[in-house]
This record gives structure tokens, C-alpha cells and sequence, in this order.
């Protein structure tokens, strides 16, 4: 991250997956933001072309995987108004180009900056994020971030990023593309990382709600502390070792929350043994990558395990909570402030599930977590 230059908002936009078009295509995807705080900013965005972590099973995408060569054709920033319709306020629009270049070939694996442009955004109002990608066929691939929007997205064949109206725009579906990191230029005292899987990048949440537990401890802190989020869905510990890309971004905070390894216990089904090796590993990456980071680690969240997993679940939280405790700068129970009273602590509390039974955490828990999380931080 420059210097002088923090995340604009506490929503993630980690990738996990890759977009293939069978013949060249061009689209534009266009987001929804809300800012940390608003008025007149100085935006740039910074890009890595590469899979931060493992999509389900993986035979879709892996972390690490490079995007390919894919074309930027125009970018633009604008007050994105009230509501997130698929228009912007006209006239407001800005764009960012790259070297003073409105476009840009982007090379597989590649990271970049932009340049930077000035904006107002309104109180209350959305930063829209606007920008045309051509894709030349199935050989080339975009990373981008597929689960459950906690955005308002966007789409409209060819370039119409520049384009004030709604016309030719529909829904995204469940794709979210957006640069790795959306930054504005801000003077902060530190700047802290969010990173773990869904239920950091808050999956389940109400759209535009920002009711996430990471956006709710940002809001807490307020702005004179830098927040990113990279929280990712269906990521699991072992994306975050062997020269893992999106372990580096981390790496660009004064101190890093980690959550994982939920998806470790319940998607790959590993053991409590390979799952406290590659926390062990990544401890030890961030600290001696970066001397002087503070890492705060989280126990594993409450997701209803059962049998073996629910043992592996106890196993490596008895872990968290006694030998990493001492490797790390603090330990913020999270399981506790999730899960039901013992002997069913493994089981997330009802009122904070997501609808349908889904063990996600709701809105409602976000709150419960900030709370509990800026009150153990500040103390």
C-alpha cells in the first residue's frame, strides 16, 4: 500500500475465481461503495491479477492462479448517489487512467497502481466504480470475487463506464469485480488487515448493509485508522502459505486479524494436525516477513461441526487459545462470542444464523462481534 493512502471501504474485493469467455468480450462492471467517510477524496486503485484462494473443491480455481491478458479499456470514479440503480450522478464521473493512459494491457500475474483522480462524494451517497475489461477468449482469464453480493453490481456490454444512465446495465448476479484495493489518500495512525474466509468478508450479509463484523469494528475504530478488508469466500489456511500472493497483501498492514480455517475443518476436511501446521506457518511468515507486525489471531468461529470435524474444531481452538497464544500478539475469542452455551459451544446461536439455517453469521452477530472485538482491542 502507498504511503499516505489507506482502503476506502470496509468491503472486501478479494478474488476466488476466474471469468472465461468463449470469444472476445467486452463488458462493464460497475460497483456500488460505500465509503468510510465522505467529501472530497483523492482515489487511486491498486491491482493484483492473480487468485487470492480456493474456490470449493478447487477444480475452478486455486489461489494463486494468475489471470491472463486481459485489456482495461476505460475506468471511472463517480458520486454514485442515494441509491444503487446502475446510474451515477452526471457530471460527476472521473477517470483513472494508468501512466496518464485511459487504458491499459494487463499481463498475467501482473500488480499496478492507477493514477490518481479527485472526487465528492456526498454524505450518504455511493462511490460507483466503473470500469470496461475486454477479454480476448477462453485462454485468458479475469480473477473476480463470486458468492453472495454484499454490493450493488452492475453489468453492461461494452464500454459504457463513462455512461451516466442505467440504460443496458443489469444485475451482476453473484460477480463482483473490482480492483484488489480501492484507496483514498488519508493520513492514518496504523493500518490494520482483516484476513480470513466468508465469514470475515461477511457472506450472508444484507446487501449494502455493511453488517459484517469487519465493517462494524472499521466504523468503531473510525477513519484515523486504516481498515482492509480481504476476507475471501471458501478460503481456507493452506492458500495462506507456500509464497501465497494473497498472504502478501497482508503484509501491507501494521496488524493483521486472522479468522481461518473454518473451511479447512468443514470443505478440505483436513486434520487438526495439518490445520496447526499451516496457522504455525503463516505466524511465522507474517512475523519474520515483516518484523514488528502485530498479529492478533482469532479461534475458529462457530459453525455446527459434528463428529470428527467437531474435534478437529475443539482441537485446534484448544491450540489458538494455549501454544499460538504466545506466538501472537493477542488471541480474540470469536468462537465464544458466536457459539452456544457449553457443551454445544461448536454450535452457532440461532438468533445469529443467516436465513435458511445457514451458519453464516448474520447482521446480528456482526454487531455482537464488533462489540466484543473493539471492547477486548481498545482494552
Amino acid at each position: 500500500m502507498q504511503s499516505g493512502y489507506t482502503s476506502i471501504t470496509s468491503l472486501s474485493s478479494a478474488s476466488n475465481f476466474i471469468a472465461r469467455f468463449s470469444e472476445k468480450t467486452t463488458i462493464t462492471f460497475r460497483t456500488y461503495i460505500q465509503p468510510r467517510e465522505f467529501g472530497p477524496f483523492r482515489i487511486k486503485f491498486w491491482h493484483s491479477n492473480t487468485v487470492d484462494s480456493t474456490w470449493a473443491d478447487g477444480s475452478e480455481s486455486n489461489a494463486n492462479d494468475q489471470g491472463g491478458r486481459w485489456r482495461i479499456e476505460s475506468c471511472f470514479i463517480a458520486d454514485g448517489g442515494l441509491q444503487p440503480d446502475g446510474s451515477i450522478i452526471a457530471g460527476t464521473e472521473r477517470p483513472l487512467t494508468f501512466a496518464g493512459s485511459p487504458s491499459k494491457d494487463v499481463q498475467p500475474g501482473e500488480k499496478f497502481w492507477s493514477d490518481a483522480s479527485e472526487i465528492h462524494v456526498p454524505i450518504d451517497h455511493f462511490l460507483a466504480f466503473s470500469w470496461a475489461i475486454t477479454l480476448e477468449g477462453l485462454r485468458e482469464g479475469l480473477p473476480f470475487n463470486t458468492e453472495t453480493l454484499l454490493a450493488s453490481a452492475f453489468e453492461a456490454a461494452g464500454d459504457a463506464a463513462k455512461q451516466a444512465s442505467a440504460d443496458g446495465y443489469e444485475g451482476a448476479g453473484n460477480r463482483q469485480v473490482l480492483p484488489s484495493l480501492i484507496a483514498y489518500e488519508k493520513v492514518t495512525a496504523k493500518q490494520l488487515v482483516f484476513l480470513g474466509d466468508s465469514i470475515t468478508q461477511g457472506v450472508r450479509t444484507e446487501k449494502d448493509g455493511y453488517a459484517f463484523w469487519a465493517a462494524k469494528i472499521a466504523a468503531g475504530l473510525g477513519t484515523d485508522i486504516g481498515v482492509w478488508n480481504i476476507g475471501s469466500g471458501w478460503a481456507r489456511a493452506y492458500d495462506l502459505v507456500d509464497d501465497s500472493s494473497w498472504l502478501s497483501k497482508a503484509l501491507h498492514g501494521d496488524e493483521v486479524v486472522l479468522c481461518i480455517g473454518v473451511n479447512d475443518v468443514g470443505t478440505a476436511n483436513r486434520s487438526a494436525e495439518q490445520l496447526i501446521a499451516d496457522l504455525t506457518t503463516i505466524i511465522s511468515s507474517l512475523s519474520s516477513r515483516k518484523p514488528g507486525l502485530v498479529l492478533w489471531l482469532c479461534t475458529l468461529p462457530a459453525f455446527n461441526f459434528a463428529g470428527k470435524q467437531e474435534t478437529v474444531w475443539r482441537t485446534v481452538n484448544d491450540w489458538i487459545r494455549g501454544g499460538a497464544a504466545s506466538s501472537v500478539a493477542g488471541v480474540f475469542d470469536i468462537a465464544a462470542v458466536l457459539g452456544q452455551a457449553k457443551p454445544n459451544d461448536q454450535l452457532l446461536r440461532q438468533e445469529f444464523m443467516s436465513p435458511h439455517n445457514d451458519t453464516h453469521p448474520n447482521g446480528l452477530a456482526g454487531t455482537a462481534v464488533a462489540d466484543a472485538f473493539l471492547a477486548w482491542y481498545k482494552n
